[in-house]
């Protein structure tokens, strides 16, 4: 699963064959991640706030608690080090470049501009889903991923492309899962330019960390002596990647735990779940380790594929996760019903389309490769 790169000319045909079904596979692998991924979050997200008593709270305490979740998502980052290790490393080759401008340099930024965004979106997505619930956040993300993908990595869109879109779209509109954090209806009034605003900016600062994270594989990790520096693509640079940008959110959520204060009311959540400080604990751990499962598969996605690609993967996931929701709990008026049914069939549909997409770009790179070799005998 190391070789992401796609087909490469000179090659021989048995060659690019091994090297694209190493590919489907490495897709496939990280699409399971972030299906399990997904997964896993959501419902040890609804344990944590059904546990947590959060409902019978007042309004101050039911928007609380934001820094920790954020915190959460980005700090089990350590778990992933032995694996870089453990992976085999590249063949580097002599620095050749531009020395203007050092790629550590580049890199160097690169992670730290990555870090604050996923430390800004972690923030506010935690908090948006206590003001606006699950539902409405993601299909506007990956609108703004589609612009973003278009006008930074300069992806060319197809009809089916845009087919995998739409069906994506509305199968996400009818089946977001159910949400235990959702605002009651006696909180409704706090819906307003504040609620829009923390739906806007966590959306925009995910889907524009997609872009440039793609962005970040192509022009700054596969140049660098250490992957070779000639465009290869290895496992090696998620893990890298999830790494280094995870440490740089971690401390910015640790910096905005303690300067909000939050960090006092660890204590008090802990005392207030109802199946006690050790299911709470063990909520907590669960959900870091179900983040970064997540998070190594969208990075994984990223690179062998595009941003947009990872994100459709992941709406995609919506309609499995709200069925695993209503099996997992008792909430009232959730259920699998004929809506969900028909979101499910389009979430199919969608991954069809995009992977026929993939299908035929891969074969038409095969027919090129055979014609190439074709013309070099003749020669």
């Amino acid at each position: 699963m190391e070789e992401f790169q796609g087909p490469e000319p000179g090659r021989h045909n048995t060659s690019e064959i091994r090297s694209q079904r190493k590919w489907w596979i490495s897709v496939f692998f990280c699409g399971f991640l972030v299906l399990t991924g997904d997964s896993l979050v959501m419902l040890l997200l609804n344990f944590y706030y059904v546990q947590n008593n959060r409902s019978e709270n007042d309004q101050y305490q039911q928007y609380r608690g934001t820094w920790t979740q954020a915190l959460i998502q980005n700090v089990a980052f350590p778990i992933l080090i032995p694996l870089f290790f453990i992976l085999p490393k590249p063949e580097t080759v002599s620095d050749q470049t531009n020395t203007r401008h050092p790629p550590f340099l580049r890199v160097l930024l690169l992670y730290l501009s990555l870090g604050v965004l996923v430390s800004v979106y972690s923030k506010l997505y935690a908090l948006a889903r206590l003001y606006v619930g699950w539902g409405i956040l993601v299909p506007a993300q990956l609108i703004l991923t589609s612009l973003f993908s278009a006008f930074i990595n300069r992806l060319k869109f197809n009809r089916w492309i845009i087919i995998s879109i739409i069906f994506t779209l509305a199968a996400d509109f009818f089946c977001a899962p159910a949400f235990s954090g959702t605002p009651t209806e006696d909180e409704s009034y706090t819906y307003g330019i504040k609620a829009w605003l923390i739906l806007i900016f966590p959306t925009l600062a995910f889907s524009l960390s997609l872009s440039l994270t793609q962005l970040g594989f192509e022009r700054v990790l596969a140049k660098t002596k250490r992957y070779g520096g000639s465009n290869k693509k290895v496992f090696r640079m998620v893990l890298e990647m999830q790494i280094f940008v995870s440490f740089v959110a971690t401390l910015i959520c640790l910096v905005g735990l303690f300067v909000s204060g939050e960090f006092k009311e660890l204590k008090g959540e802990s005392e207030r779940f109802k199946k006690g400080r050790t299911y709470y604990s063990l909520s907590l751990v669960g959900l870091a380790l179900s983040w970064q499962v997540w998070a190594v598969g969208l990075l994984g996605l990223v690179l062998s594929v595009s941003g947009l690609f990872a994100d459709v993967v992941h709406m995609c996931a919506s309609p499995v996760v709200a069925l695993l929701v209503v099996l997992a709990f008792d909430f009232k008026d959730d259920d699998f019903g004929w809506q969900r049914r028909g979101a499910l069939l389009g979430s199919v549909l969608a991954l069809a389309c995009y992977f026929y997409y993939l299908h035929k770009t891969k074969k038409k790179e095969m027919a090129e490769l055979n014609k190439r070799d074709n013309n070099s005998e003749e020669a």
